[in-house]
């Protein structure tokens, strides 16, 4: 038990995730895009300390190899989502509720996808959960390939951009910014958790 909580540990805290490397970064934002198992794994805030670390000089990578790295591993997270909803959205549609497969994940995403169409891929980068399952919804959807990855590609470069460029030049700005990881991680939680019960409620309606 000891041993699952650590690994639960490590896969969910982003300054240990951050610290270990940008190859686990990349594997986390790779799962966290398009797998509906990893809907849990930091995501925003993940992308912006990653910034603020390179900034600080904590990661040694360059600006443009962050960059590089997490949009590739966002874009190809997404569109596996999109595959696994093109191929097996049938199976997964049947599939029964578990600890890591919620049916409410993928019907809140249905709503968020039948109120901004195509756009729900671009606008749901920024949103957790909703982030994970829309590309699988596309695919279940038959998005045609065209506009997937066009939308994928956009979706991407701005938020892999905003968030990482962001975080790495407030870094660069404020190095001591690196003693408070854990008052930003609070804030995007803090806006993480208000547009889930936003979007609950509104479900609920």
């Amino acid at each position: 038990m000891d041993e699952i909580n650590l690994l639960w540990h490590q896969l969910t805290d982003s300054e240990t995730i951050i610290r270990s490397g940008l190859m686990v970064i990349t594997l986390i934002v790779f799962a966290e895009n398009g797998l509906f198992f990893a809907f849990f794994l930091p995501g925003d805030y993940l992308l912006f300390l990653t910034g603020v670390f390179g900034g600080t000089g904590v990661l040694k990578e360059p600006l443009s190899s962050l960059l590089l790295s997490i949009f590739l591993a966002a874009v190809i997270g997404s569109l596996v989502g999109y595959l696994v909803g093109r191929f097996f959205g049938k199976s997964l549609m049947n599939r029964p509720d578990g600890w890591f497969f919620k049916k409410k994940h993928l019907e809140s995403t249905r709503e968020f996808f039948d109120k901004y169409g195509f756009m729900a891929l671009v606008i749901s980068r920024f949103l957790p959960i909703v982030r994970t399952f829309t590309p699988i919804l596309a695919g279940i959807s038959h998005l045609s390939w065209y506009k997937f990855i066009f939308l994928n590609l956009v979706g991407g470069a701005l938020w892999v951009g905003i968030l990482v460029t962001g975080g790495f030049y407030l870094g660069q700005s404020f190095p001591g910014i690196i003693n408070y990881v854990q008052y930003i991680i609070l804030f995007f939680l803090a806006i993480t958790t208000f547009t889930v019960i936003k979007g609950y409620l509104k479900l609920r309606q």
